[in-house]
């Protein structure tokens, strides 16, 4: 037998004695690290989808906080069967089994996105109420190793993963989308925060209207604030293709979701036009254009169910009215922060130069009112002759359905929610 031979194959045994446990601990170690990115990734998302649904709850009230947490719970709820269920090693985020267990923490609310990213790892700096802007969301997920629960070395078999979440209010939007087409003019163009108006002030809403007699101020209103519509309407629209029911649902729920943001949005520094079938009359003829009072019979599905005599024969106004529930709260306030609504009586509108029925109207920026129910009532009237509604003015406290803050230089205005971290 040559020795050579012989020599070569004791030494391939050697290394192959040698290589195969490595080879075994190096598919080991990457089974084990997949594992654990795999856990990361199950606990980012449920954790994304918490800070999302909290953040979109925080509409500077005192109430927004609870009705955060509320919102971020429902997210990974499995009790009622309708929860998304966000899975940590196929079991409901929350369950823990024997050989895993998940954790989810109270979410963490702060004033600004800076402090929700850093002071968690320095401690303080915690809001609650009207001044919470930004929340955070903690979820610790433990799951045993697999190959490495075998090494001598190891102490604890047990490998603990932390998925954290920011989600809160961006920079003031340049583009609103889904937000409502009525438009005021500005006060005052030089104040760039306000307009002009006064937060906590209590404005009654009256459709733009020529020579006189002036129509009374409509309680709880203190001041006047002519508005008009602006063009939405969308000739292509398959789903509701006529006029009054597209005026009934931006009304109810602002634009409607579209790939064309001519029609979903507005933009600042952008020119607009009167809807034309709006027209503005002689503030002697006690009425409005039919097309303004159909707008404002979806503006009043967010305080009941009932449907007024004066928008029943909008088309489909019947299906439309079930789709748009009322805010659960519909009482008159004094000061905004004690509203406990959903924000449903919210709604962001544009304020622009001037407002006109023949002219085009220039985009200045964007403000929110929470629309007010009828002195002693609980609702407004859609078959008010001039169009009046009452909405306290309340600035930039609630997110957006969505938008763009590119493109335009503003220090004031709401945002939308996005995610931090």
């Amino acid at each position: 037998m040559n020795r050579g031979a012989s020599q070569r194959g004791a030494t391939a045994v050697q290394m192959l004695v040698i290589l195969v446990p490595l080879l075994f601990g190096m598919i080991g170690f990457a089974l084990d690290l997949g594992m654990l990115y795999s856990v990361k990734g199950e606990l980012k998302a449920a954790a994304n989808s918490m800070a999302l649904a909290a953040a979109q709850r925080l509409i500077g009230t005192d109430a927004s906080t609870s009705a955060a947490t509320a919102a971020a719970q429902l997210t990974i709820e499995n009790g009622t069967g309708f929860g998304n269920r966000y899975d940590f090693n196929g079991r409901p985020i929350g369950q823990s089994t024997s050989s895993a267990v998940s954790t989810v923490s109270d979410p963490a609310y702060f004033g600004t996105a800076q402090d929700a990213i850093l002071i968690p790892f320095t401690g303080g700096g915690e809001v609650t109420g009207a001044l919470a802007r930004h929340v955070r969301i903690t979820i610790t997920g433990q799951r045993p190793l697999l190959f490495w629960n075998f090494l001598p070395i190891v102490s604890d078999r047990n490998v603990t993963v932390l998925a954290t979440a920011v989600a809160g209010i961006s920079a003031p939007l340049c583009q609103a989308c889904g937000i409502e087409p009525f438009a005021v003019a500005a006060i005052d163009q030089s104040d760039t925060t306000n307009f002009g108006l006064t937060p906590g002030t209590k404005y009654s809403f009256l459709y733009l209207c020529t020579g006189t007699p002036t129509p009374s101020i409509l309680p709880p209103g203190t001041q006047t604030l002519n508005y008009v519509l602006l063009n939405r309407f969308d000739p292509s629209a398959v789903a509701f293709p006529d006029e009054a029911s597209q005026a009934f649902r931006d009304g109810a729920g602002g634009l409607p979701g579209n790939t064309n943001s001519a029609v979903a949005c507005f933009r600042i520094n952008t020119a607009e036009m009167i809807w034309a079938n709006a027209a503005v009359n002689m503030c002697s003829a006690n009425q409005v254009a039919p097309v303004v009072t159909e707008a404002l019979c979806g503006l009043d599905t967010r305080f009941e169910t009932d449907t007024p005599t004066v928008c029943q024969q909008i088309t489909g106004v019947g299906v439309l009215s079930t789709a748009y529930q009322p805010d659960a709260d519909t009482i008159d306030y004094a000061s905004y922060t004690d509203y406990t609504g959903d924000g449903r009586r919210i709604i962001t509108i544009p304020i622009v130069d001037t407002v006109s029925g023949t002219t085009t109207m220039n985009v200045l920026g964007f403000r929110q009112f929470l629309v007010s129910p009828n002195l002693g009532g609980s609702n407004i009237n859609p078959a008010d002759p001039y169009g009046r509604f009452a909405a306290m003015y309340i600035g930039s406290v609630a997110p957006v359905k969505q938008g763009r803050f590119d493109g335009c230089q503003q220090t004031s205005g709401p945002g939308k929610v996005v995610l931090h971290q």
